[in-house]
C-alpha cells in the first residue's frame, strides 16, 4: 500500500490558517461579528437575505442544468458539440466543489469520457483527460474515485504510449495518469506501473531528424515528469529505495534541454529526490555529484543572449534555490493565501503537490483549498471553514482601506529606493 498522504509530506503540520492564535482571533471576531449582526437585522435585512438566499438556490439549479445538458452532449455525433460540452464541464468543475452532484452521475459520466477517449481526436481527447483529472478530484480519495481511476486507467496508459496520437492528448492522459492515481490508487501494484508508464515517456524522448527531441514533446515530457515527482511524493519507502539508488540517475541528462521549462522541472525534482533521501536517511551522493553542482550553478548563472530574458530570469531565481538546497539543505518557503486562510510550502515535495494540483485547476485552486475536503486534507487544513455573508462582508477590505495601504506601501518604497540611489551618489 501506498504510504498516507499525510506522512509522505514534510511539515503537513505547517499547513493552518495562518496561525493557531489569529485563527483563534479570527474566529472569534467573525462570531462576535456575526452576533451583533443577528441582533441588530431588523425584517427589512431578514426579507433581503431570504431573497438572497432563494436566488442562491436558482442559481444553482440553472448550473445543474447546464451541466445534464453538456453531459447528455457528450453523446452527440458532432465532434464540435462535444468539444464544445467538455469545455464546459472542465470549467465548472475546475472552478466550483460538485461531489454530491456528481456521485450520482459518476457513471454516466465516466462511460461518455471513455467513448471520448477510444473514438475522439487530439483536442477531444485531451479535454475528456482533463475532465476526468477534475473527476477524480471531485470524487476524492474514496472507493467511488478509485472505481472511476480503475476503469480507466487502461486507456489512459494506452492513450500516452501510443506514439501516433496527438501530443496534446497523450500530454492530457499524462497528467491524468499521474493525478488519479495520485488521489485513487488503492495499492502498491498500481502505483508501480504508474510510475513505469510515466517514467517511460520522459526518460527515452522520442527522436527526430538529426537525433534531437521534436518540440512538440517538450510538453509532453514536462507533464510525464511532473506527474512522475508528484507520485514519488507518496511512494513507500522500499520502492522509493530502488528509484534512488539507480533511476534518479536518468534526470541530470534532462538539464541540457532545449525546453527551459523541462529544465526547471527536472532541476526540481532532483532536489525533491535529495529532499526525500534525507527522509528516509539515504546518502544520495554517487560520483558524479561534483558534475551535478556543476551543471546547477551553470544554469543559475547562465547569460545567454539567444535565451528569452524571462526565461533566463525564471530559471536562475529556480536553480539558486536548488542549488542553495542541496549544498545547504536549506528550503525559500513559499506562503499561499487564499481568502481567510493561508498555507506554507516548505518543502519541495509540498510545492509539487502544489503546482500539480494548480496546474490542473487554474484559477479555481483557491476555491479548491477554500472548500474541497481532499485538498484540505492533503494539505492538512481541517474541515472547510463555515462561513456566513455576514462574516464573509466582514473580512473584506473595504476599497479606502485598500487605498490607504498601497498609498502607504507606495512611500516606504520611495524612500528606500531614494536611501539606495543615495548611496550609489555618494560612492560615484
Amino acid at each position: 500500500m501506498p504510504r498516507s498522504r499525510r506522512a509522505a509530506r514534510r511539515g503537513t503540520g505547517s499547513a493552518r490558517a495562518s496561525s493557531p492564535g489569529s485563527e483563534e482571533e479570527a474566529g472569534s471576531e467573525v462570531l462576535s461579528h456575526c452576533s451583533s449582526a443577528s441582533e441588530s437585522a431588523g425584517p427589512a435585512e431578514e426579507g433581503a437575505g431570504s431573497e438572497a438566499a432563494s436566488e442562491h438556490g436558482q442559481e444553482e439549479e440553472e448550473a445543474e442544468d447546464r451541466l445534464k445538458e453538456h453531459m447528455d452532449t457528450l453523446l452527440d455525433k458532432s465532434a464540435k458539440a462535444r468539444q464544445a460540452a467538455l469545455q464546459g464541464l472542465r470549467l465548472a468543475l475546475s472552478s466550483r466543489t460538485l461531489s454530491e452532484f456528481l456521485l450520482e452521475r459518476r457513471l454516466t459520466l465516466t462511460d461518455s469520457l471513455e467513448k471520448c477517449l477510444k473514438k475522439g481526436k487530439g483536442e477531444e481527447q485531451a479535454l475528456a483527460g482533463s475532465v476526468l483529472t477534475l473527476l477524480c478530484l471531485q470524487m476524492g480519495s474514496g472507493p467511488e474515485g478509485e472505481e472511476v481511476f480503475r476503469s480507466l486507467k487502461p486507456l489512459l496508459v494506452s492513450v500516452l504510449t501510443d506514439s501516433t496520437a496527438s501530443p496534446s492528448a497523450r500530454q492530457s492522459c499524462a497528467t491524468a495518469l499521474g493525478m488519479c492515481c495520485y488521489i485513487a490508487a488503492g495499492d502498491l501494484e498500481d502505483l508501480v506501473s504508474c510510475l513505469s508508464c510515466l517514467e517511460g515517456i520522459f526518460s527515452t524522448p522520442s527522436t527526430g531528424e538529426g537525433g534531437t527531441a521534436p518540440a512538440q514533446h517538450g510538453p509532453l515530457h514536462c507533464s510525464a515528469l511532473q506527474s512522475w515527482s508528484l507520485l514519488l511524493t507518496i511512494c513507500p519507502p522500499s520502492h522509493l529505495r530502488s528509484i534512488l539508488d539507480n533511476r534518479w540517475l536518468q534526470l541530470p541528462p534532462l538539464l541540457t534541454s532545449s525546453s527551459v521549462a523541462l529544465r526547471i522541472l527536472a532541476g526540481e525534482t532532483i532536489a525533491l529526490l535529495f529532499e526525500l533521501a534525507q527522509d528516509l536517511e539515504e546518502d544520495l551522493c554517487h560520483q558524479d555529484t561534483e558534475f551535478l553542482c556543476t551543471q546547477l550553478k551553470v544554469l543559475a548563472t547562465e547569460s545567454n543572449k539567444y535565451r528569452a530574458k524571462t526565461d533566463r530570469r525564471r530559471q536562475r531565481s529556480i536553480f539558486r534555490d536548488i542549488l542553495r538546497f542541496i549544498e545547504t539543505g536549506e528550503y525559500q518557503e513559499e506562503t499561499v493565501r487564499f481568502g481567510l486562510e493561508c498555507m506554507y510550502l516548505d518543502s519541495w515535495a509540498r510545492q509539487r503537490t502544489y503546482q500539480a494540483f494548480k496546474e490542473v485547476l487554474g484559477s479555481g485552486i483557491h476555491h479548491h483549498l477554500q472548500n474541497n475536503e481532499l485538498l484540505r486534507e492533503i494539505f492538512g487544513l481541517g474541515p472547510p471553514l463555515v462561513l456566513d455573508a455576514a462574516a464573509l462582508k466582514a473580512s473584506k477590505v473595504s476599497r479606502f482601506e485598500k487605498h490607504l495601504y498601497n498609498s502607504a506601501a507606495f512611500k516606504a518604497r520611495t524612500k528606500a529606493r531614494s536611501r539606495v540611489r543615495d548611496k550609489r551618489a555618494d560612492v560615484l
